[in-house]
């Protein structure tokens, strides 16, 4: 049995790791750290455990968790790991971090979208960026996984196979994002109130939200060359999901036809079990993926306005955070890929 340990527990991220791994046939969680509620049942907490774990929610101490566990899962804000992560804590576990403090690969980037001095900026050139179905075999060998952001797991994969084959423009690309509440963490701030949320939608970090750079890091390598896009994220008042509608036009000297774009999202996507391309025309919908690890694309090619509308859907708090991380950690153990993540999208 894997070990595994837990930091940010009582987040909704951790939580959600917690319900996963607790059903996973190879893996004992034998630390779950809260800094919050540290010596409280976590059943007293989410009561949707109850009977099902007794746990008692231990300090974060992640030097203790690294003797004592195969795998940490760090579910915190940004500049936590990167802040108390050392070479013997590697040397001694792996660890899978929820949090951007490894993710972006240019450290100027990093600090200059988060306003954080890097904790341990000789980490990241060794860090693997998470992002399973593209960085599957790197990531088999890592120690030290980053594992990516909803909005970013949802655009890049809605994105990534028409970059990869040149097919668009990536001076054009506008990504339209939008996500359920949980994506904002589990905190008391009043924009997340019920009052604040309900009957609204709203956009937030207009040209400065933190998932963008991610974004653009990883669209440049697909498309071999820098881009700066439009990337703007809406809050809806739903608990779960994240919706992406992308729009670009094409470098192609013919518009492609639905068949050609088809074709192509099969190509890398035919074989992988958590990516789901729909039929032509058929829209994805947050509610047909909630509860599960899977993605659902769909697009539609515009001739009028000869631009392609892509789109994409998944659950935040699975294959945007928990799920993905749990799907990362089988690889890094050797283990199949999909153990305990397969589970039907929840409806209603």
């Amino acid at each position: 049995m894997i070990k595994a340990g837990i930091v940010g527990t009582t987040g909704y991220a951790g939580a959600e790791l917690f319900r996963l791994l607790l059903s996973h046939p190879e893996v004992e969680v034998v630390w779950a750290g809260s800094k919050s509620y540290e010596g409280q049942k976590f059943s007293d907490i989410y009561r949707n455990f109850y009977a099902l774990s007794e746990e008692n929610l231990k300090a974060d101490d992640l030097g203790e968790m690294a003797k004592k566990c195969d795998v940490v899962f760090t579910a915190t804000p940004q500049g936590y790991l990167s802040k108390n992560i050392s070479g013997d804590m590697l040397k001694a576990a792996k660890f899978i971090d929820l949090s951007a403090d490894f993710r972006i690969r240019d450290l100027e980037v990093y600090e200059n979208w988060y306003q954080l001095t890097h904790g341990a900026p000789e980490l990241i050139e060794e860090a693997v960026y998470g992002l399973t179905e593209l960085y599957r075999e790197e990531i088999r060998g890592t120690r030290l996984l980053a594992n990516p952001g909803c909005y970013t797991t949802c655009s890049i994969l809605t994105l990534y196979p028409l970059c990869k084959e040149g097919i668009l423009d990536p001076k054009t690309i506008i990504i339209d994002a939008k996500s359920g509440t949980s994506g904002a963490g589990r905190g008391a701030k009043t924009p997340n109130l019920y009052c604040e949320v309900n009957e609204n939608v709203k956009a937030y970090g207009v040209g400065t939200h933190r998932h963008t750079p991610e974004i653009e890091q990883e669209l440049s390598i697909a498309c071999d060359e820098p881009l700066v896009l439009n990337f703007t994220p809406h809050l809806i008042p739903m608990n779960r999901g994240i919706l992406v509608t992308a729009y670009a036009g094409t470098k192609t000297e013919i518009f492609p036809s639905p068949e050609e774009i088809k074709s192509i999202y099969d190509k890398y996507y035919g074989e992988e079990y958590f990516i789901r391309v729909l039929p032509y025309g058929v829209c994805p919908e947050t509610r047909w993926v909630e509860g599960s690890n899977f993605v659902d694309i769909g697009f539609v090619a515009d001739e009028r306005t000869e631009r392609l509308i892509l789109m994409g859907a998944l659950d935040n708090l699975v294959k945007g955070a928990a799920g993905q991380a749990v799907q990362n950690m089988n690889l890094m153990f050797g283990l199949e890929e999909t153990m305990g993540l397969t589970g039907v999208p929840l409806f209603p």
